[in-house]
C-alpha cells in the first residue's frame, strides 16, 4: 500500500480510542460480541458500528455463530500495517532527504 490517500482512511480507522481498545482486547484470540461489551462501556448498536468499520478495513474477521458474531483479528492485515509502518517510518535508498 504506497497510497497515501489509502494509508490516510487505515490511519482514521486507527484514530478513534475504542476502535484501539477493541483491537487490543482481541489480541487475546477470537471473542463473542457479548464479551467485547463487557469490557467496553459503549452500547450494541456502537460495537456493531466499530465492528464494522474494523472489518471494512480488513483489521477484523468476523463469523456468525448463532445469535452472536465472533470477531478475530487479521494476522495478515495486521502484519501489513507493520510492514505500512516501516515502510513509512524507516529510511529508506530512494529517501527523499537523499
Amino acid at each position: 500500500m504506497d497510497n497515501y490517500d489509502d494509508l490516510s482512511k487505515l490511519f482514521k480507522v486507527l484514530s478513534d480510542s475504542t476502535r484501539i481498545q477493541i483491537l487490543d482486547i482481541l489480541s487475546c484470540g477470537t471473542l463473542c460480541a457479548c464479551d467485547i461489551l463487557e469490557s467496553l462501556n459503549i452500547s450494541q448498536s456502537t460495537l456493531s458500528h466499530h465492528m464494522k468499520v474494523l472489518m471494512d478495513c480488513g483489521l477484523v474477521i468476523g463469523e456468525k455463530r448463532a445469535t452472536w458474531m465472533h470477531y478475530s483479528l487479521s494476522q495478515a492485515k495486521v502484519k501489513d500495517l507493520h510492514d505500512i509502518l516501516d515502510r513509512v517510518t524507516l529510511p529508506k535508498e530512494n529517501c527523499i532527504c537523499k
